[in-house]
């Protein structure tokens, strides 16, 4: 028996070794990430601002790791469904979140039973871009200036409608503190998605919506809606002689839309710094930039570090506006 014992030894150190040799080492894991094709979620329906931002930013990484992230839109409850499914992904860097304003800074603010946890659940890779809201109405509407859609809205009270993509988006509260900050005084009409409000307005069955540049830009080119103001503090590139609503009149008042890459809790560093590492040099080169600026995005980057500190900033902002506000949540 001993001597049996003694002759397999040899045996089983080969096969031990080349199981070892056979298994993939987290350091050839990161070295070879991704070697398949990436899901990245995008917790919208397609034709959104979230979704075009997207779509352009995963055919940069697409380039740079010559590996296809493929869009995946989970739409759905105000985008939790979407976010909620990256939530629960095997933790390999094989899914992605394409986050946003919705996902990370205002559900956390609305919906005190969320099926997830803005921080403790995903891991941040970085910021990819950022957007302001356009202010736009019907061209019906008797106002070319924001001042003068206060100034109406005030003399006749609750006789424009405003849309948005659903109670506790962006386009609601973002109208909800312009109305908290001015005294304006309209009719909110809530939707089912950014399609259906843009089909609205355009009909003039609504007449007033607030809600990302990119969504909106080829109408106000067109000039099938009007553009009052931009939201961010400063003027976007592609509507340059649309003043900001702090411009126009209203101190303090600004919201961006931003987009940012979040992968689930648990994905080793390492493949995130190689994320955040590509993330950044994709999107330093000019084509990028020029592409997302076309749409009205501005290319961003971030830290996973400064991504964290900004949700946390976004998630009290938007919690007070929705108890200023007094706004009731629909799951």
């Amino acid at each position: 028996m001993k001597t049996m014992l003694v002759a397999l030894v040899p045996v089983l150190t080969l096969s031990i070794a080349a199981a070892a040799y056979s298994q993939p080492t987290a350091h050839n894991a990161v070295r070879d990430y991704p070697n398949r094709p990436v899901r990245a979620i995008v917790p919208s329906v397609p034709g959104g601002g979230g979704d075009l931002s997207a779509r352009i930013f995963a055919s940069g990484l697409s380039d740079a790791f010559n590996m296809p992230f493929v869009i995946d839109n989970r739409g759905g409850a105000g985008g939790t469904l979407g976010t909620h499914i990256a939530a629960m992904a095997l933790p390999d860097g094989y899914t992605v979140l394409m986050g946003n304003i919705a996902s990370h800074g205002i559900n956390p603010a609305l919906f005190k039973d969320l099926p997830y946890h803005p921080i403790r659940d995903y891991a941040p890779v970085s910021l990819f871009g950022t957007t302001p809201n356009a202010l736009v109405v019907h061209p019906s509407v008797p106002a070319n200036t924001l001042k003068e859609l206060i100034a109406y809205s005030k003399a006749n009270p609750n006789a424009l409608r405003y849309g948005s993509s659903g109670v506790g988006g962006s386009p609601h509260l973002s109208m909800e503190l312009l109305k908290t900050m001015t005294g304006m005084e309209m009719q909110h009409v809530p939707y089912k998605g950014a399609g259906a409000v843009l089909t609205d307005l355009l009909g003039g069955r609504v007449q007033v919506l607030s809600s990302s540049l990119p969504s909106q830009l080829a109408y106000i080119k067109s000039g099938k809606l009007r553009a009052l103001a931009v939201t961010s503090k400063t003027r976007n590139a592609q509507t340059p002689d649309v003043p900001t609503v702090i411009e126009a009149g209203v101190p303090g008042y600004e919201v961006i839309i931003w987009y940012a890459m979040f992968v689930p809790a648990k994905v080793p560093k390492p493949i995130i710094a190689k994320l955040n590492a590509t993330i950044v040099q994709v999107m330093a080169k000019p084509e990028m930039k020029a592409r997302l600026a076309q749409a009205g995005i501005d290319a961003a980057t971030s830290t996973p570090e400064e991504l964290a500190a900004w949700v946390k900033v976004e998630v009290e902002k938007w919690t007070r506006v929705v108890k200023q506000a007094n706004v009731v949540p629909e799951l």
